[in-house]
């Protein structure tokens, strides 16, 4: 297998859902996935469908129901928390509270996998930080405080704090829910770019179907019945695009490649 673009993580009949005293309650049944290094997978779905709930199972931030998870061919629970943020970084949608961290404090915060939460930051710390600042281009913001950035400003703030945790794996839930159209394509760029660039195995769940259609390397479709995956053009000449929505009143026009109203 080509090193560039090699299995980092895979699921082999993976149940998802939640467990409680009554019982497991099941969200999608036997997925059977791949993430590899280099590529941006999107995963689309529609709200409610269980796209959190597999990011979360894949983290290990909630049990599976049954099935496999191995990361780098070794079981997913087989890793210690420490072990897991050293090969995965994660960005969720949930917002930071307001504080007093500057910039550079906050990216630094992604080194907290190395130095033992004790904070003190080594040469090694000192360069990862600085080569995900160069790959996010933040040197002019990183003595401003974080509730004094725009919504922009944050997520690519957020991204270079997990690019400085320096994991094989990248994982974002909804990264431009909050932000306009300019700052949604330019978040997708650099996404794109990161996994590209830096042979990261990059992961976004995301309701922006036109951007992931056009930069994402595959596309994991979630619906009822499970998850088709491929690449863009497979699945728009498959008709498989129009699995996204159960509904009669919008259509995907493959000439446009984008969803219409009927």
């Amino acid at each position: 297998m080509d090193s560039l673009n090699k299995h980092i993580l895979s699921t082999k009949n993976l149940d998802i859902g939640y467990a409680s005293k009554k019982g497991n309650t099941v969200i999608a049944k036997n997925l059977n996935l791949t993430l590899q290094s280099g590529k941006l997978i999107c995963l689309l779905g529609k709200n409610g469908i269980g796209k959190s709930t597999l990011l979360k199972t894949i983290t290990q931030s909630i049990p599976k129901i049954s099935g496999q998870i191995k990361l780098n061919h070794k079981g997913l629970e087989l890793y210690n928390n420490t072990e897991l943020a050293k090969s995965i970084g994660v960005v969720f949608t949930e917002r930071i509270p307001v504080s007093n961290l500057t910039v550079y404090e906050l990216i630094a915060l992604g080194r907290q996998p190395y130095t033992n939460w004790i904070g003190t930051l080594n040469t090694e710390d000192k360069e990862q930080i600085e080569k995900a600042v160069n790959y996010t281009d933040l040197h002019s913001l990183l003595q401003k405080r974080c509730d004094e950035l725009s919504d922009g400003q944050l997520q690519r703030v957020m991204i270079c704090r997990v690019l400085a945790q320096n994991t094989d794996i990248i994982i974002l839930d909804e990264p431009t829910a909050h932000l306009d159209i300019q700052h949604k394509m330019e978040t997708f760029k650099l996404l794109q770019n990161l996994a590209h660039q830096l042979n990261k195995s990059i992961l976004v769940s995301t309701h922006e179907i036109q951007l992931a259609l056009q930069m994402a390397d595959n596309l994991w479709l979630m619906n009822h019945k499970g998850i088709v995956d491929g690449e863009a053009k497979k699945l728009i000449k498959n008709d498989l695009i129009n699995t996204l929505f159960d509904s009669d009143k919008i259509y995907f026009d493959k000439k446009k490649e984008q969803f219409l109203m009927n």
